[in-house]
């Protein structure tokens, strides 16, 4: 099923790009794994998927060890700084940096292995309490401040939108985080570039593309429903 589920996902993001002008291109999809078999994820390889999402660090170093070494591996969950050390040499970037203390370890552990490692700035738009992220106000900020850390490179924002049943809901959230990335584009900070906008999951990627995401995160509309017993 998910070589079909993947096939459909693809249709509509060729839509959505339609919709905003944009080119198929702009777009990467990142099929989000996490709590799924390995077996689920070698399905999708033969298609040339390569883009894979994990919450988890343990659970994205465990599918590196035995999966090709050419997909690219997205850490998308929250990152604890105890754990930064087995995945800065192995995510080909890191969605969901939300503090100095974190960009300082993942910054520490960068210099030690001889890696840069290319992050994106989680940004709680919506202001939910529930969520991980800086907000709006304090993006700018802390962009700043990462910047100048060395074998650490900003690449752009990332945002979790609120669970809605209507995906239009959110469109105003991704509308507002890519103004913002805008705005810090324009500011042209060494070390920064906002070429990245990883927002728009399984019931909203769609508005999220048509608002400017670069990177959608569809878990349960390619794997199904996820699996929290394993």
């Amino acid at each position: 099923m998910v070589v079909e589920n993947l096939a459909e996902v693809e249709k509509h993001i060729c839509e959505a790009c339609a919709r905003a002008g944009r080119s198929r291109d702009e777009v990467t999809l990142i099929a989000v794994s996490k709590t799924k078999p390995v077996s689920m994820i070698e399905e999708l390889l033969p298609g040339g998927t390569r883009d894979f999402g994990e919450n988890k660090v343990q659970e994205l170093v465990d599918k590196y060890e035995v999966l090709p070494k050419d997909i690219h591996w997205h850490l998308i969950g929250h990152l604890q700084r105890n754990k930064v050390k087995y995945v800065v040499d192995k995510a080909c970037l890191i969605h969901s940096v939300d503090s100095m203390r974190l960009a300082e370890t993942i910054s520490e552990e960068g210099v030690k292995k001889g890696v840069t490692v290319p992050v994106l700035i989680e940004v709680n738009v919506a202001g939910e309490e529930s969520k991980f992220g800086v907000t709006l106000e304090e993006t700018e900020g802390l962009v700043r401040e990462i910047a100048k850390l060395p074998s650490i490179q900003i690449k752009g924002l990332m945002t979790i939108a609120p669970y809605v049943e209507d995906p239009e809901e959110n469109r105003v959230h991704f509308s507002r985080l890519k103004q913002l990335s805008v705005d810090i584009k324009n500011k042209n900070i060494d070390n920064v570039s906002m070429d990245v906008l990883s927002m728009g999951m399984t019931g909203d990627y769609q508005v999220a593309i048509e608002e400017g995401a670069t990177m959608v995160r569809v878990g349960t509309g390619i794997f199904g429903e996820r699996n929290y017993n394993i």
